[in-house]
């Protein structure tokens, strides 16, 4: 009865071994968002907390008070998931109740959004002002990438 317990046991433990390999691996595929801006923007890089309160709508100028202008990917898409979620810290449906807090107390107004990351690119790197965010390269683009900060 005893050996059935120890193989019982050492069983689970190598499944669970597994199972947190597998979950690294996956953890560890997901892209890298980048926060974009448009040459305009002096800033070169970024806090989360700041990054929050941009696409939150709480921030609406630029330290030299140049106006932000926000563009977004709809919800359902993956960028705006992982952006949502790995770098803003919060849901997607979070991040929408705040933009409707706004909008339906005419506080404020809710960012643009757009249909895919070519628009996001094309649309940041026109808009004096712009801030967006996509996972495909930006090379070719001209828009600078802003370096995130951990609080």
């Amino acid at each position: 009865m005893n050996q059935t317990r120890l193989h019982f046991f050492l069983a689970i433990f190598i499944c669970l071994g597994c199972l947190l390999s597998v979950a690294f691996s996956v953890s560890s595929q997901v892209p890298e968002v980048k926060v974009v801006v448009n040459p305009s923007v002096e800033s070169k890089e970024m806090s989360v907390e700041q990054i929050r309160r941009i696409f939150s709508m709480r921030q609406t100028n630029w330290p030299n008070d140049q106006s932000i202008t926000v563009y977004v990917l709809a919800n359902q898409h993956q960028t705006h998931q992982v952006f949502s979620t790995k770098v803003l810290g919060m849901f997607p449906y979070q991040l929408e109740r705040i933009w409707n807090k706004l909008v339906y107390s005419g506080l404020g107004e809710e960012p643009i959004k757009l249909q895919s990351e070519q628009e996001m690119l094309e649309r940041v790197s026109e808009v004096p002002g712009a801030i967006g965010y996509v996972i495909q390269q930006v090379e070719s683009h001209n828009v600078n990438v802003i370096k995130v900060l951990e609080n």
